[in-house]
């Protein structure tokens, strides 16, 4: 791969995990694999687990240098200008090997899956290896990326571990691997980050201004609210808050930008059309949400709190927005993958939805 061509396991506009210095908020999966290696007790394959953009990554980087740089006991974290964690960041550690979605010359595109050659890799790469002895460490990023043939293929790497290697996958929907894979690996479950670790994790890579809102909008995904802040996702989720602030009007004009916007063309940044379905849906569940558990805390925008009180005031009316999202989103979805115009898939899908307010909002 190329230095200029783009990353699979890299959220666009942020640095890869690889350059983080330390894992955050998941003491109680940092705490079980260190007693793990104290214990002598390391297992050949750990599973690492949780929603997508919460840290899996990152911390398999940071248990990988400390596996490579012999691990003081007690902390992942190394001292500064370790020379193991410079050639993991600079990707030249021997005893390294990455597992990922390639890069396609011909088609200038990311590979849609992990291939069954990238795994045959994998297995040279450990007896290639083992000849020199000392620890190996391979990283799969994202495990469920992997296509049929590979999965069988890594299935004989961990029937038949490699002496002194160390296999870490990171999946997003480990349902989606082989039970045979599933079982014969050690899970770390990640959970999303709280509020307080949200903030500190944005102000290290540079988020400060709305980093607040943001941790409240991704759901503790640490990726997530760098894809939001890197396509302007505040500003569109305001857009929405403020739509719906003028029920029962309903003002079309707004109603119509929000929905052209999103016809826009997708770049490597992101796809219009998906951030502004994916923001209703959070809109959406959130809302529904309030007439459950009250507003929102913290608010995602300015005046959001008082508008879900007004449009969701008790559990009747949230089942109607629960299933409004369960149902609206997914034909916007199904729209789109047959080429049906975005603009107006967007537009119908708030029509219908300002067609709900009035009927359920406090008087």
């Amino acid at each position: 791969m190329s230095d200029d061509a783009p990353e699979s396991d890299r959220v666009p506009g942020a640095p890869h995990p690889r350059h983080a210095e330390a894992a955050v908020g998941h003491d109680h999966a940092i705490a079980d694999f260190l007693a793990a290696a104290g214990a002598q007790r390391l297992h050949h394959a750990w599973l690492i687990t949780g929603p997508r953009g919460v840290g899996k990554a990152t911390l398999a980087w940071a248990m990988t240098r400390w596996l490579l740089s012999g691990g003081a006991p007690g902390d992942l974290r190394l001292p500064p200008g370790d020379p193991v964690a410079r050639r993991v960041a600079a990707l030249s550690e021997p005893r390294l090997h990455l597992v990922r979605r390639g890069f396609d010359q011909k088609t200038g595109r990311l590979k849609a899956e992990i291939g069954v050659d990238d795994i045959r890799a994998l297995l040279g790469f450990f007896h290639m290896s083992a000849a020199e002895g000392g620890r190996r460490v391979a990283i799969v990023d994202a495990a469920d990326q992997m296509n049929g043939a590979a999965a069988n293929a890594l299935l004989k790497v961990l029937e038949e571990p490699p002496e002194g290697g160390l296999i870490l996958l990171i999946a997003h929907q480990p349902a989606r691997l082989l039970p045979t894979i599933r079982s014969r690996c050690r899970e770390l479950r990640l959970s999303p980050l709280a509020p307080e670790d949200m903030t500190a994790v944005l102000a290290g890579l540079g988020v400060t201004e709305d980093a607040e809102a943001l941790s409240a909008l991704s759901g503790g995904s640490v990726g997530e609210a760098l894809r939001l802040a890197g396509q302007e996702g505040l500003k569109v989720y305001r857009q929405i808050i403020e739509l719906f602030e003028t029920l029962p009007r309903f003002d079309r004009m707004k109603a119509r930008a929000l929905a052209e916007a999103a016809g826009a063309r997708a770049t490597a940044d992101g796809d219009p059309f998906d951030l502004r379905v994916t923001l209703l849906d959070l809109f959406l569940t959130r809302l529904a949400r309030a007439g459950l558990l009250g507003a929102p805390v913290p608010e995602a925008a300015p005046g959001e709190a008082a508008l879900m009180a007004r449009l969701c005031p008790d559990t009747d009316a949230a089942r109607v927005w629960a299933g409004a999202q369960a149902d609206l989103s997914a034909r916007a979805r199904s729209g789109r993958a047959v080429n049906l115009d975005p603009a107006a898939l967007v537009m119908d899908m708030l029509t219908q939805l300002a067609g709900l307010g009035p009927a359920h909002a406090k008087a």
